[in-house]
């Protein structure tokens, strides 16, 4: 594997330094209150350099994320056996793991990042578009074609709602433990229905 440069490390540095300067900014006093002149200030940039490296303010947050976006398409890349066995034992491992991109986790840190981007209409409406783009992602890995593209809008679904669900029963207050044995059970049951009815990548 190639070692980045110095200035591909420098990049992503000023990457990670302006992306986590603007959700402390945004968990401190609100999405809309905190202006990009406010975060540019902070993380001692100008707002003209800010913006060559997030072209939209809903950018700042979803840098945390982005590695996500094409993570099923990966997994089906990488995988040794069938698109949704690999999909399967990839969210049941995150379960396990309490990734926070299956909902399992009462970090409090996790716990205001997800608050923050599910209780901000701007980044739900961007949102969309991040999952859209997962799909896409999936789509090309899946071989492209039609029945590629609605077997992806499936599967990106279910991977959406079951984080949902598990997400609203730790913020109702139940305990991780009881909501990571019984997501176990709701993914296994998701997948099984998806592998009914996309015999193609079971």
């Amino acid at each position: 594997m190639t070692t980045p440069g110095l200035r591909a490390r420098k990049k992503q540095r000023m990457y990670e330094t302006v992306s986590e300067t603007a959700i402390r900014l945004f968990l401190e006093k609100g999405y809309d209150a905190v202006s990009v002149a406010e975060i540019a200030a902070a993380a001692d940039i100008s707002k003209p350099t800010l913006f060559r490296y997030f072209p939209a303010k809903e950018d700042l947050v979803f840098h945390r994320i982005a590695d996500h976006e094409d993570e099923a398409a990966r997994v089906v890349r990488e995988g040794r056996g069938a698109p949704l066995e690999s999909l399967r034992r990839n969210f049941l491992d995150g379960i396990e793991q309490g990734d926070p991109i299956t909902g399992v986790s009462d970090h409090p840190a996790v716990r205001a990042f997800y608050d923050l981007l599910y209780g901000t209409p701007a980044l739900v409406a961007r949102l969309h578009l991040h999952l859209e783009r997962s799909e896409e992602a999936l789509a090309a890995a899946l071989g492209g074609d039609l029945d590629a593209r609605l077997a992806a809008g499936q599967i990106v679904a279910v991977r959406r709602i079951l984080a949902q669900e598990n997400w609203r029963r730790i913020g109702a207050g139940e305990p991780v433990a009881e909501v990571r044995a019984t997501a176990l059970g709701d993914a296994e049951r998701a997948f099984d229905l998806l592998e009914a009815a996309l015999p193609r990548y079971s």
